[in-house]
């Protein structure tokens, strides 16, 4: 591998002038905290509503340091969690709405790269889960059945049989898949920061290189200066750990990429992917990739440990075993790229909640607003979830402050070492159990059940 921790999408753009750091103490309407998604669609929202308003934007590192900037680049109605809210009769409507929101949300995100002239390969191909082992089968029509019983048709969520199937993916071993329209894939990095100018051109302030010591109602104090703000939001995902008080809220769980050089059209003529989709199997632990706008196959998946009190740390991107699965999953799955090698291997921390569901809360006591636990599906979702903050702080009643995600508290994590222990024998079991399926070509059921009791999934 040419470029260990590097990304394939810091490799081909070009760094941008960095921004300053926050000049000294400031006073503000709306004090936004990380520069990634979250925060900077927040800021996009609330400027396109009230152009008056004085935002500021600040960030420890740069605009897309975390995952914004480094993820699988799937702009995708899937949301975690959903299936959980869809299959509940009590909460079904209210789920349903939110599901139809994601949806419209990929088409959105769409209309703005258009609008502001971000230059970043998005294309709308949709998105294929193939079925390599019987097992998945029953996993995957089950959640295309789900969405048909609660009013979706077969325009939104098909299941697809293996002919069907090949006219968009061909892995060595398919047996059917999933298909959804609703997805579109981005070179993540470039979107990202595309959407930071987008924001500056309508009046906001981004400050990089700005870490923040801590926030409370009206204030928060970073390394640069205290900035004075009638609202502040928190948009720190995955590195709210680092926050005091909020090491427990999410977990820091690592996922980690690799990528092919340019592959020629006979290769392709093999895969398949013409319309770029974005494609994944259906195994227990994820593997996500996408066909670049160069032609190259960027390619992830979870299994790296988690690390004990919740650490992040830049070593953390790069993890040799996991990059020699990755690499072995993908020649599993196109035996064309056995012996292509690597040009690179990244990664990067994700925000998990103990629920595996999102929470999008404003506290209109302090006047605190927040978002976190995406779980490595928040391109799309932040996106809806920074209209829904910029609703909730300016106090819009809409559609969206309905939404089942909004003033969603779940319960922490637990202290460590149960944390610690926990999570790495769910990683163990997802791994044992996909292990089991593809050996015996049955359902790993206990297992199943066994990880739904210990970490939720």
């Amino acid at each position: 591998m040419e470029r260990p921790g590097e990304s394939l999408w810091q490799a081909r753009s070009s760094r941008p002038e960095s921004r300053a750091p926050l000049p000294g103490d400031v006073d503000v309407d709306v004090a936004i905290v990380g520069a990634g998604y979250t925060g900077l669609w927040t800021a996009f929202a609330l400027a396109e509503t009230d152009p008056s308003l004085r935002i500021v934007v600040v960030d420890a590192e740069e605009v897309g340091y975390g995952a914004s900037g480094r993820n699988g680049g799937w702009v995708s109605a899937k949301l975690a969690g959903l299936d959980r809210l869809l299959a509940d009769p009590r909460g079904r409507p209210e789920a349903v709405r939110l599901q139809r929101e994601l949806i419209a949300t990929v088409d959105r995100i769409g209309e703005v790269v258009e609008a502001e002239g971000i230059d970043c390969g998005f294309q709308k191909g949709g998105a294929v889960v193939a079925a390599t082992r019987p097992p998945h089968i029953e996993r995957l029509r089950k959640g295309v059945e789900l969405r048909h019983r609660v009013g979706f048709g077969e325009e939104d969520f098909r299941w697809l049989d293996p002919a069907e199937a090949a006219e968009h993916l061909r892995p060595s071993v398919l047996l059917g898949a999933s298909y959804t329209p609703h997805c579109a894939v981005v070179d993540p990095l470039r979107l990202v920061r595309g959407l930071a100018a987008a924001v500056e051109r309508r009046g906001v302030t981004v400050h990089e290189h700005t870490r923040v010591w801590r926030l409370g109602p009206g204030r928060v104090d970073t390394s640069h200066g205290t900035i004075r703000a009638e609202l502040v939001v928190r948009a720190t995902e995955a590195y709210t750990t680092r926050l005091s008080g909020h090491r427990r809220d999410v977990v820091p769980l690592y996922s980690l990429m690799v990528a092919t050089p340019p592959l020629p059209p006979e290769t392709w003529e093999e895969i398949g992917l013409d319309d770029r989709q974005a494609f994944s199997d259906g195994r227990r632990l994820v593997i996500y990739g996408q066909r670049t706008d160069d032609d190259r196959i960027a390619f992830g998946g979870r299994g790296a440990p988690y690390h004990f009190g919740s650490r992040i740390d830049p070593s953390f991107d790069r993890d040799p075993e996991v990059f020699a699965r990755l690499r072995a999953t993908l020649a599993e799955l196109f035996p064309v790229l056995d012996g292509v090698e690597l040009d690179h291997g990244w990664g990067g921390p994700l925000g998990l909640s103990r629920d595996w569901l999102p929470s999008v809360i404003y506290d209109r006591d302090t006047r605190i607003a927040w978002a976190v636990g995406y779980a490595g599906q928040g391109v799309a979702a932040a996106n809806l979830v920074g209209r829904i903050l910029a609703d909730l702080v300016l106090d819009r009643d809409s559609d969206l402050v309905g939404l089942p995600i909004v003033g969603h508290r779940p319960r922490s994590w637990e202290p460590e070492p149960l944390r610690w222990l926990g999570i790495n024998a769910g990683i163990l079991l997802t791994v044992s159990a996909d292990r089991h399926e593809e050996r015996t070509g049955r359902q790993a059921r206990w297992r199943g059940a066994l990880l739904h009791r210990l970490v939720g999934l």
